[in-house]
């Protein structure tokens, strides 16, 4: 139970690295040039802070044995429907 929670855990996590990734990068321009407008400088800077937010806490285990069961419970329902998200935000 705990592996397979641990595991839910960490893929659900890095679902959400992905989708904040696609969702902060420039939308017309390369991240070189996105200085040029502060909206792309701002958005690349917010997704880059969560983006280290989120893999703290794919590294960060939880000390409650009953988080593992939450998610061996919800990781079934919410890594399929991350997964769609990711695919309809690509």
């Amino acid at each position: 139970m705990w592996l397979l929670g641990l595991i839910f855990r960490t893929l659900f996590i890095v679902v959400l690295v992905v989708m904040t990734v696609r969702v902060a990068t420039p939308q017309m321009e390369t991240v070189w040039s996105s200085y040029e407008t502060p909206a792309d400088l701002l958005r690349i800077v917010l997704g880059a802070l969560v983006c280290l937010w989120l893999a703290f806490h794919v590294f960060q285990v939880p000390k409650d044995p009953g988080v593992f069961r939450t998610w061996l419970y919800l990781g079934p329902v919410l890594i399929p429907l991350a997964l769609l998200c990711a695919i309809v935000i690509w």
